[in-house]
């Protein structure tokens, strides 16, 4: 565990769960890496990463954060009128859960993007004034004109990036599909802004494309998800706010060193969601590369690293790799440490070592493949291959029964019939609500941690 000396700053732990033995000859090691954050306060402490706010600010407020939040007012928001009632009243909410000194502005997006409040390229400080004037200002808020999401962003972007805090948030709402803009455009813009502040974002109603939302919250290392009944909206604005203000360490990094001779098959976040990280990777020097995994608060994820080793003799014992847990320095020195763990390898000749599947592996190794089928039977569904989405979609059923996804299950049993979870028996239901099967796609990633 590192020692984290700021009074009040998280500490991390990790944690590598795997079965080190390999049969002669074995050349790849899995192992699961759980990453523990722990202890912090969210009251003004001290912040691993970022550089001092204003001294303006009055003392004990919070200066260590800044949010935009993102509001489609495309002219399909009035349909119903009620809809965009709802988009106010959720940005209204997630307003109030702003903590004092919070850095914060509201955007409005159409085919082009407009500063709602406080306006002239600045963000407002959070307190009861500023909270009340956007409020107001949200009033103003209607419907009309195109989407063109990537513009929201770039706004988004330029207001946080003028922010002297180390934790950059932003909230993304929209109803609908990026007509007005060339996905070559929206990706061009995810790539400029990842890294810079994460995002989570949501789909309201059904008419929007799920393949957008969860991309731009995979790009952006946040959060994706449907709200298919617009009152809905407050509380789960409530609820995403809660988790951005809970956010206290900015930047972290999984870092992998591997010895002469190994590589990094894949890393994989695998709890709470499945977001594989490998085409993320940065090289930080010989035999070491970085992989982002955004803002931490209280909370504990897990990685599944699988390392290519070179072939050895029976007896033979290497580490295959070491997991470390870094920020950078806002001074520009070397990046600090925060926790590390091993990964072994051992070659052995006992059959029964060597073939033994660590449960933590194996279990997310099903949790990863139930995303998968999922797509997959959902991809096959809509292009009417009815004997490959039953299939699929029965695999998915029987991997969420046998792994204890229940959030899962019960979201699947609204697609298909299920005759044997077991076997993964299942009839494609005749009649889908489209909510249903978007929910399923879009939670698809959820994963329930392996019980330890």
């Amino acid at each position: 565990m590192a020692d984290n000396s700021e009074t009040n700053a998280p500490r991390f732990s990790v944690e590598v769960y795997q079965n080190e033995y390999l049969p002669e000859g074995g050349r790849e090691v899995n192992a699961i890496v759980t990453v523990t954050s722990a202890g912090g306060g969210t009251s003004g402490g001290a912040h691993l990463v970022g550089t001092s706010a204003s001294a303006a600010s009055p003392p004990g407020r919070r200066t260590d954060a800044a949010v935009v939040v993102m509001v489609d007012c495309s002219g399909s928001m009035d349909y119903p009128p009620t809809k965009m009632r709802n988009a106010r009243d959720a940005t209204a909410a997630a307003v109030d859960t702003l903590r004092d000194g919070t850095a914060f502005a509201v955007v409005s997006g159409t085919h082009m993007a407009a500063e709602v409040y406080p306006g002239g390229g600045r963000l407002a400080a959070a307190d009861a004034t500023t909270r009340a004037r956007a409020k107001e200002a949200l009033r103003g808020l209607s419907a009309g004109g195109g989407t063109a999401i990537g513009t929201w962003l770039r706004l988004a972007d330029r207001l946080l990036g003028g922010a002297d805090v180390p934790i950059r948030h932003g909230i993304l709402l929209t109803d609908g599909r990026n007509e007005h803009e060339r996905p070559e455009d929206l990706r061009a813009v995810l790539d400029a802004c990842a890294g810079r502040f994460t995002c989570d974002a949501r789909g309201v109603g059904t008419d929007w494309e799920v393949g957008e939302v969860t991309g731009i919250a995979s790009a952006l290392l946040g959060t994706a998800d449907i709200v298919a009944d617009p009152s809905g909206l407050a509380a789960d604005f409530t609820r995403m706010m809660e988790n951005a203000m809970g956010k206290e360490v900015a930047a972290v990094a999984l870092r992998l060193w591997t010895p002469v001779g190994a590589e990094v098959v894949f890393v994989k976040q695998v709890a709470p969601a499945v977001e594989d990280l490998t085409g993320r990777r940065r090289e930080a020097g010989v035999r070491f590369g970085d992989y982002p995994t955004g803002s931490w608060g209280d909370e504990s994820r897990d990685y599944h690293v699988r390392v290519r080793v070179p072939e050895a003799g029976v007896g033979r014992e290497m580490l295959a790799a070491r997991a470390s847990l870094i920020i950078p320095d806002p001074a520009g020195g070397a990046p600090r440490p925060l926790a590390q763990g091993l990964v072994r390898a051992v070659w052995t000749d006992d059959l029964a070592a060597s073939t033994a599947i660590s449960p933590q592996v194996a279990h997310y190794t099903g949790q990863a493949e139930l995303a998968q089928v999922i797509r997959q039977g959902l991809d096959a569904r809509k292009f009417g291959d009815l004997d490959n989405a039953t299939a699929k979609l029965g695999r998915a059923v029987q991997l969420a029964a046998a792994s204890g996804n229940e959030d899962t299950a019960k979201l699947l049993a609204k697609v298909v019939d299920v005759v044997d979870a077991a076997t993964g028996t299942v009839r494609l239901k005749a009649r889908v609500a489209e909510a249903d099967e978007m929910t399923l796609e879009t939670r698809s990633t959820r994963t329930v941690r392996v019980k330890k």
